[in-house]
């Protein structure tokens, strides 16, 4: 797969949100989907560069390159939380969780569903 997707630029991110948004996408197709003023050479050769690094496929339609993510977005979410964990949190789930329980303001649901989960998880690990 090459370089991962937690090594990757600001705009690598912000284009591959936009590809994993679409599912595919030509170099205008992620443009028209970005909301900065990115110009389109820098997105082109950006997806050039994606593709090098393994986390893009591209496929030819007629003139036009199609992208799409060679990493599925799970795996990509979970190498990008295992680089936030071991940067931020010395590889401590539990201290990642805290901390954004601190921070952030959940509501009644979520921490009903956090319960659950937590309840359903040791069940798990119990049988």
């Amino acid at each position: 797969m090459g370089r991962g997707p937690r090594e990757l630029s600001r705009l690598e991110r912000e284009i591959m949100d936009a590809i994993y948004r679409v599912g595919e996408a030509t170099a205008a197709d992620v443009a028209d989907e970005m909301s900065n003023q990115d110009s389109f050479d820098s997105i082109r050769v950006t997806l050039g560069i994606l593709e090098k690094k393994g986390v893009l496929k591209k496929r030819r339609d007629g003139n036009r390159n199609v992208y799409s993510p060679a990493v599925s977005v799970t795996r990509a979410k979970r190498s990008a939380l295992r680089h936030l964990l071991h940067t931020f949190f010395q590889g401590s789930s539990s201290k990642a969780i805290l901390t954004l329980m601190d921070t952030s303001k959940l509501s009644e649901d979520e921490f009903d569903e956090i319960e659950a989960m937590l309840r359903k998880r040791r069940k798990e690990r119990r049988q």
